[in-house]
Parts: C-alpha cells; structure tokens; sequence
C-alpha cells in the first residue's frame, strides 16, 4: 500500500476547463440576448410614413417629439395631432384646452397610467371615438419599435413611426430603460 492519497472526484483542471466552458456559454447567451434587444432600440425595422393618416399621435418621453409631430401635422400628414401629456402639463397648457396650437388641430389627452401601455389604450379610445384607421406615432427611436407592440395590442389600424431626434446623452439609460420594457411587454405584460 502506497503513502499517496487518493482523490476522489474531478482533477482540478477538469474542473477549471468546465468553468471555462460554462462561462463562455453564458457569455455567448448573454452577448445573443443583448443583440436581440439592442437591434429593435438602437435600429428598428419601421415602414417608410404615408403621405396622409388619420392622425398624428406625439407620445411622452424624451427627445424633440413634440416639435417632431407639429411639423408633420403642418406638411398635411394627417388633419390633427393628438398629445400625450402628464397630468401637470395638462393642467397648465393653455393652448390644449382651445383645440389649437399655432393654427394646427390638437388634442390633448393624459393616460393613466402614463407609461407607453397606458397610451397604448387611449390611442385605441380616440381612434374608435374619431374614426381613425391609420396613425402616425411620433417618438424617440429608442421606443419606436416597442410603441409599435404596445399600440398594435390595443389598435386595429395602421401604424406608422416617425421618430424624433433624441439628444446623445439620453442614450445609456433609454437603452437601459427600453430593454427592461421590452422583456416586459413580451413576459408580464401581453395584453392590451
């Protein structure tokens, strides 16, 4: 009988080799999922806009949306311009209340809740006490592809994006932001 122990189990260069394994499988899983997620914020897919819709539709969050649907409502892309508001900007923009701004039709209107699903169900709303059958939704491009889903659950009609300038800085944590949307809007929440 010899002096030398005996090991029982896997050598610890086995054991190194199945870390490095599993760590480059889950490297490899991890960089898939973020190309999936990135792609639809960063470049999404979008059908070029029509020369006329129904309605252009400014949804709330960052960037130059705004300014973005107004012009479009003035080149004659769609008669009115409907404006997602908060609750303080409600309250205090005057020119909401009289139907125009600047010579351009409007309607505001404020979602509960104010997030892009809340939205989502009131554009169905107006679309339905107006007649719209095809919309222009005007966001960020960080958003767009997301908007799309959450306005597609809730409204039968076309949709088109048009996307507003948003500002460099803006981009890590809309980044962020949009993935954690999007895992759920396809997980949590799927409905309308």
């Amino acid at each position: 009988m010899s002096n030398a122990e005996v090991v029982d189990g896997p050598s610890p260069v086995a054991g190194r080799r199945r870390r490095r394994v599993v760590l480059t499988v889950l490297a490899v899983v991890l960089v898939a999922a973020a190309v999936l997620i990135v792609r639809p914020i960063v470049r999404p897919a979008l059908p070029p806009l029509p020369a006329k819709a129904d309605a252009i539709i400014q949804l709330g969050g960052p960037g130059n949306r705004r300014m973005t649907a107004l012009e479009l409502g003035r080149a004659g892309r769609a008669p009115v311009v409907a404006i997602s508001v908060s609750e303080a900007e409600l309250a205090v923009a005057g020119w909401c209340d009289d139907g125009n701004f600047r010579g351009q039709p409007v309607i505001c209107f404020h979602s509960e809740p104010f997030t892009t699903r809340g939205e989502a169900r009131s554009i169905a709303q107006l679309a339905r006490q107006h007649g719209w059958h095809s919309v222009i939704l005007v966001t960020s491009t960080d958003q767009a592809a997301r908007a799309v889903l959450r306005v597609g659950r809730c409204y039968d009609g076309s949709i088109y994006v048009a996307t507003a300038h948003l500002p460099w800085y803006h981009w890590p944590v809309q980044v962020v932001y949009q993935a954690a949307a999007f895992v759920k809007a396809y997980t949590f929440q799927r409905s309308c």
